[in-house]
């Protein structure tokens, strides 16, 4: 076992990048970065739970003080319907603002990515009569290397937490781990330039995963009626400037997001619901499907202007599949076996995938954690996959007449006149275009043989792509993996069943494309809905849960999903829905941290600071408790305050001089409070003179008097219960005499989880 000194720094992982410039006050210490940085997955970092510099766990229970209720008893029925109201604009602008972010990156990338394509096609067209194509493979691979570059250069030295596709990092904000910079207006341009830069670069990525990031950072953006960013307060919605009310609009953001990129509202609630939210409640249901509902509605309507058939709301999401008929694609009784065992295949290909990206991003982890090495590593996959699919192209021979194809591109290569290189369809387009062709062609389209080459190459330049320090999806490439040998599939079938009219390739791509995503990502309720709205047909409803269900619990088999991997490997503290079933010999006495630091009812200044100052005990909570003057011995618990309200305190200079007790200390408003939310100043830059250190502060008014407390004796899933129903960041341990003698956070219960052989316990790690 490692000890926690020998981890000098977790290193930029795909998704969250865990050096941090946390404030403008805090000087950049020359650091020397070592060749190779050790890593163990059997850690937990406690850089999320606490650090002097920033909050790193979200307190979803709100502090009910003597501020709190004061206002809340102050606000009739007349405004309460005002806030109501005001949710509700909330959610309509987040859904138009990010149907137009989803407009804007589909109307840049259709453009760009059209550019390259004709260019390179009329290059290889001209070399093609007159030899020397190896010039148009140098052209397309420098084309494609030089626009991954930019994108890569802006995450990697601008924002590192915009890379990937976003959804690991939206999963744990909703969980309650408090991810740096990740719902800021910086890390949503670099997540858009940056998509749009991949997309067009010809990575094997999808521009879907990261509109869910998008979604979400425009909901914190715009709920909190300000930006910290550009340092502007809109004197709007500040009502909403706290955890709990920001948390829940996010979880809209995400599922407009979601709704956006594939034309599924109801599979955007459904995501939300299954991947992202930890708590729910009616009315945010209700509120989520309408932010969905807007988001796909303004999406259309742009996109429909921008074709040029404006009162024609036919394109509802980024990706469409177009419709599926009923005559030509039925199934019948004796296919569901047939489905099942796709479903089989797709868990154990999705499995396979998600082990060999382990172990890609542990490399990457050890040894590429240098920002100009991840530039580098961008530039040669970007490179690879262009030369891969050339070379591909060049050796197919594979041709299909151009007449009545949908082809984009054809390309003609070696091909007789009227005819194109079908290999090219697959490669030589943006992976959305590649996967409508694969469901859609006719039967005939496609060799089996290209079928074969294009899933395994796509297959480990896809894996070998996730988690590469630019912004992009996994979604759109497993599908693209899966309707290829979908279709191989079928093609198979029919040629087995002598071409009987049930073997419709397409119909086994779509199943196949199912299949693979299920068995990557894992996630069954919401995708099946995604890919019945998606596909505009029902029928398939009942075939593609099947699949799902099959390829999840094959792929949970062998490894985890792919994003609770990437959870994993980050050492974040998530918590997951139940404790681990075989917890319960252990005790809140077991989990508990211990000592812990109380503040007297009135304390001294100096004490306060002195507290807060202290590196060694980075605590977020204190426990407030009446002592006896006079006494060493403590008495019992008397309320909670968080280090947020501390320094609103000392920096609002709320303390009386210790003579003059009776006097009445400045009165703070619970604005005081909201302003300073949620980048509160570092206890370093509040100064206090040594007379003010004399003086003393009451905390009765500002510190929450009723906090969740358990008793010593609870076991480990009733504390795991109360603290993740209810969304706690401080659970107080107390004894029969209600006596403080320990705190339960986030990190104690997240220590613990089922391995192999049992319970195991991480160690804490201080990176």
């Amino acid at each position: 076992q490692l000890t926690p000194s020998s981890f000098l720094r977790i290193g930029q992982l795909s998704n969250v990048d865990l050096n941090e410039d946390v404030h403008e006050l805090e000087t950049e210490l020359p650091r020397q970065r070592p060749n190779e940085i050790p890593h163990n997955e059997k850690l937990l970092s406690l850089k999320y739970e606490a650090s002097a510099l920033w909050d790193a766990s979200l307190d979803y229970d709100n502090s009910e003080n003597q501020l709190f209720l004061e206002e809340e008893r102050r606000i009739n029925h007349t405004a309460f319907r005002t806030v109501e109201i005001k949710r509700w604009v909330i959610c309509a602008m987040i859904g138009i603002l990010t149907g137009l972010v989803a407009c804007f990156i589909d109307i840049v990338v259709e453009n760009l990515a059209g550019l390259k394509y004709r260019v390179v096609k009329g290059n290889i067209d001209k070399f093609t009569e007159k030899g020397g194509l190896s010039f148009s493979l140098l052209l397309w691979a420098t084309l494609n290397a030089s626009v991954v570059m930019v994108g890569s250069v802006i995450v990697a030295f601008i924002e590192p937490v915009a890379a990937g596709s976003g959804i690991p990092q939206i999963k744990c904000y909703l969980n309650g781990v408090k991810i740096p910079h990740v719902v800021r207006l910086k890390t949503l341009v670099i997540k858009v330039c940056g998509v749009i830069l991949s997309v067009v670069g010809g990575l094997a990525v999808g521009k879907e995963g990261p509109m869910i990031h998008s979604g979400a950072v425009i909901a914190a953006g715009i709920s909190q009626g300000r930006s910290t960013s550009l340092k502007r307060d809109f004197k709007i919605f500040e009502y909403f400037r706290r955890d709990t009310e920001k948390r829940d609009f996010v979880s809209a953001g995400a599922a407009a997001g979601v709704s956006a990129a594939f034309g599924a509202p109801v599979g955007g609630v459904l995501f939300s619901l299954e991947e992202g939210a930890s708590f729910w409640n009616q009315f945010l249901t209700w509120r989520i499907f309408f932010a969905s509902m807007i988001s796909t509605f303004t999406l259309n309507s742009v996109l429909s202007v921008y074709h040029g058939n404006a009162w024609d709301l036919s394109s509802p999401g980024l990706i469409n599949f177009g419709r599926f008929d009923n005559e030509k694609m039925g199934y019948t009784i004796q296919e569901i076996p047939i489905f099942i065992f796709m479903g089989v295949v797709g868990g154990i290909l999705g499995a396979l995938f998600n082990a060999l990206n382990y172990w890609l991003t542990m490399f990457r982890i050890r040894y590429i954690h240098r920002p100009c090495l991840q530039v580098v590593e961008a530039m040669l996959v970007a490179a690879v996959t262009a030369t891969v699919g050339f070379v591909m192209i060049y050796c197919s021979r594979d041709c299909q007449p151009i007449q009545g194809s949908t082809v984009a591109y054809p390309l003609q290569l070696f091909c007789a006149d009227g005819e194109y290189n079908s290999m090219a369809t697959a490669f030589f387009n943006t992976p959305e275009k590649s996967v409508v062709n694969l469901f859609h062609d006719a039967p005939g389209s496609y060799n089996p043989m290209t079928l074969g080459m294009f899933t395994l190459m796509y297959f480990f330049l896809a894996c070998w792509t996730y988690g590469l320090t630019v912004s992009a999806g996994v979604f759109i490439p497993s599908l693209l993996i899966g309707a290829a040998w979908g279709r191989l599939f079928g093609i198979s079938l029919s040629y087995l069943t002598k071409g009987s009219i049930w073997a419709d390739p397409g119909k086994y791509a779509l199943m196949g494309a199912a299949a693979q995503l299920g068995g990557i990502v894992r996630m069954t309720l919401s995708l099946t809905v995604i890919m019945m709205e998606a596909t505009g047909n029902v029928t398939y409803g009942f075939p593609i849960m099947l699949v799902l269900m099959t390829a999840k619990i094959v792929g949970d088999y062998f490894v985890e999903g792919l994003y609770d991997m990437h959870i994993q490997l980050q050492s974040v503290p998530f918590l997951h829905w139940e404790a681990p079933v075989t917890s319960h010999s252990l005790t809140a006495r077991e989990v508990m941290s211990a000592p812990v630091t109380c503040l007297r009812r009135i304390e001294r200044v100096g004490t306060v600071v002195d507290i807060l100052s202290d590196t060694s005990s980075n605590h977020n909570g204190f426990p407030v408790v009446e002592s006896n003057p006079g006494t060493t011995q403590v008495a019992g618990l008397r309320g909670l305050i968080l280090r947020s309200q501390l320094i609103v305190l000392l920096k609002h200079k709320v303390f009386v001089e210790r003579a003059n007790l009776s006097l009445v200390q400045r009165r703070l408003k619970l604005k005081d409070f909201r302003d300073a939310y949620p980048r509160f100043p570092p206890i370093q830059s509040i100064h206090v003179s040594q007379d003010e250190r004399e003086c003393m502060i009451d905390l009765s008014e500002f510190m929450n008097p009723s906090p969740y407390t358990v008793p010593q004796e609870a076991s480990l899933p009733r504390v795991f219960k109360l603290f993740r129903a209810l969304g706690l960041r401080h659970l107080v341990v107390v004894n029969n005499r209600n006596e403080v003698v320990g705190m339960v956070t986030r990190k104690d219960l997240a220590r613990y989880r089922l391995g192999k052989e049992g319970l195991e316990e991480l160690s804490l790690a201080q990176t």
